[in-house]
């Protein structure tokens, strides 16, 4: 079942979705478009899908050029926008400056300063002073969030409970770190832990691991636990599923997923569903 909150029935459109990389993008304007409400696409040049977008409405941005996004929202009369999709990190050098972003150019400095998050929240609360309002997933395509229970018809036996356990905990002491939102337990050991590099590419080493004999339990153990970290602003950068998460946790040899439910995206369900069980892993959502 959707997760609802109060902020739905209060939503405004159009929306403008500030859109990265990946199929996030599309399934958010998808779900607007079925609930009648409007996207206006604001897409990353070189990171958002052009062929996809061309679908939309939509106006291409640079990263940073904050003053162009400030008038195209005004003129699209979008006044709550949400962030959606990929984006790697960019650095201070390769920022397009416009004479928006110089006038809040302290105020971007800040925002950098932090991980991910504390950059995408800085950002916002620009655009916030500027009049607009940021909302989250919840807000505007909750059928979009992970449910709670079993999504597969395998299930966490006792041993895959007890790594959920360590791995809910060491995100837990991680938070205040702003590391990552993800971790790998096998039998009571933590194998990896999310960095910049992502969830596929922590599991990618985990499958190295495992190909160089240094991971010696069979396969079909272990769990890749995600969940968003302590104190987090939801609206910005949830943690995410999709098919591939699927395809690299097989190939990593785990037993199955866990992510926190309501707080988890979930990209194309059914084709993650079908991947997970042709693959013999469980996906489950945890009560927050």
């Amino acid at each position: 079942m959707p997760i609802m909150t109060d902020r739905v029935s209060d939503t405004s459109s159009p929306i403008g979705l500030i859109a990265g990389g990946g199929v996030l993008p599309f399934a958010v304007a998808d779900s607007l478009t079925a609930r009648g409400l409007k996207p206006v696409f604001f897409a990353l040049k070189g990171v958002c899908d052009p062929e996809r977008v061309s679908h939309f409405p939509h106006h291409w941005i640079a990263v940073g050029q904050i003053g162009k996004v400030v008038r195209l929202l005004r003129a699209e009369n979008c006044r709550d926008l949400v962030f959606i999709g990929t984006l790697v990190r960019p650095a201070l050098s390769e920022i397009r400056l416009d004479w928006g972003t110089i006038r809040v150019m302290g105020q971007v400095l800040a925002a950098f300063r932090g991980g991910d998050d504390h950059l995408l929240s800085g950002i916002g609360r620009i655009l916030e002073r500027d009049g607009f309002r940021m909302m989250g997933i919840k807000d505007i395509a909750p059928d979009l969030l992970m449910p709670a229970g079993c999504l597969t018809r395998k299930t966490p036996d006792r041993s895959a409970a007890a790594d959920i356990a360590k791995g809910l905990d060491v995100l837990r002491a991680l938070s205040p770190f702003d590391v990552g939102q993800a971790v790998v337990v096998i039998d009571g050991h933590v194998i990896g832990v999310e960095g910049i590099e992502g969830t596929d590419a922590l599991l990618a080493r985990v499958a190295q691991l495992r190909a160089e004999g240094r991971i010696r339990t069979k396969a079909a153990r272990g769990v890749l636990v995600k969940a968003p970290k302590h104190g987090q602003d939801l609206r910005y950068d949830l943690p995410t599923l999709g098919p591939q998460t699927i395809e690299n946790a097989a190939a990593a040899g785990l037993a199955g997923l866990a992510v926190v439910a309501g707080n988890t995206l979930v990209a194309e369900p059914q084709a993650l569903v079908g991947k997970a069980d042709a693959s013999n892993l469980f996906v489950v959502g945890l009560s927050a």
